[in-house]
């Protein structure tokens, strides 16, 4: 069993699909399915299952992905050691969020109290942040709601109040709280392209006992100004509302509040600088409360 096998297989769990793993691996299909069906006879057990075109990990899979991600974990952590002990751990840090909101605000502290660092950041939904840290291809993630998985640690960076938006000539003016029930024949404006969030917004409306009508879904540049218009209600976080002076009322029922949580791989060394942004993200988070709170 070599390396290189274990890092094929990696890419192939991850991608479920022959062609595209051979196309992210740069090797022909043919040889990426006889170094799987190899390592397959090696183990004795089938790794994969077909499901439709693609295909999925069966359960012997799922044990080798496992292990073979700690395997890779360790040996990143081993180059860490190495690196550090030779003082060359580099100052990179990588990250990837569910939306750019989660680290606005903060990034000018954090450079100006570690200069040296350098951030590559990127946008992906829960799942491709989970999949990301696994592979080691980051090494921070923040999404809404933390992940849950053995491999990866998370903590709660806040429970964010989501509140309702109103258009400036709106009846509920005035008023200091609501239920979300009272706004079942609104018009809605959301979030475009955020699956994560609409889907949480939606679980609330469904909860107060009605489906949201969607009037608008659109990103969130346009729907400052949808907004703005007077075209609808929206759902959206406290912080948002307070930053770009919205008008916007509290909201009473249960569960109006969005988690959002930073997630690193649980086994793996993290370098100092990557120490040093977790640890600034939480206390960011610990010392600014009150902006993700109605008041």
């Amino acid at each position: 069993m070599e390396l290189l096998q274990l890092k094929y297989f990696q890419t192939v769990a991850y991608t479920e699909h022959i062609s595209k793993a051979a196309k992210q691996l740069n090797i022909a299909q043919p040889s990426l399915s006889l170094t799987i069906k190899r390592l397959e006879d090696e183990l004795g057990t089938n790794l994969f299952e077909r499901k439709g075109r693609n295909i999925q990990l069966s359960a012997s899979g799922k044990i080798l992905l496992r292990h073979v991600n700690r395997i890779f974990t360790e040996l990143e952590n081993a180059q860490m050691e190495i690196q550090s002990e030779e003082h060359e751990v580099s100052n990179t840090i990588r990250i990837s969020i569910s939306n750019p909101r989660f680290l606005t605000g903060l990034i000018s502290g954090f450079i100006n109290h570690f200069p040296q660092s350098k951030i590559i950041q990127e946008l992906g939904d829960r799942s491709e942040i989970m999949t990301s840290l696994k592979k080691g291809d980051i090494d921070l993630g923040i999404a809404g709601h933390p992940i849950q998985d053995e491999e990866i640690e998370s903590c709660v960076l806040v429970n964010e109040d989501i509140v309702l938006v109103l258009p400036s000539n709106h009846r509920f003016l005035g008023k200091t709280e609501i239920s979300l029930s009272h706004v079942a024949n609104e018009a809605f404006i959301t979030l475009a392209n955020n699956e994560e969030y609409s889907g949480f917004t939606t679980m609330l409306c469904e909860k107060a006992g009605f489906i949201p009508n969607i009037a608008f879904e659109v990103d969130s540049n346009l729907l400052v100004e949808i907004i703005k218009l007077d075209q609808g209600v929206a759902l959206l976080p406290i912080s948002v509302c307070k930053t770009l002076g919205l008008n916007y009322i509290k909201v009473t029922d249960d569960s109006a509040t969005y988690p959002v949580g930073l997630s690193w791989m649980r086994h793996k060394m993290l370098s100092s600088s990557v120490s040093n942004f977790r640890d600034f993200i939480i206390s960011y988070y610990k010392d600014n409360d009150e902006m993700f709170k109605a008041n």
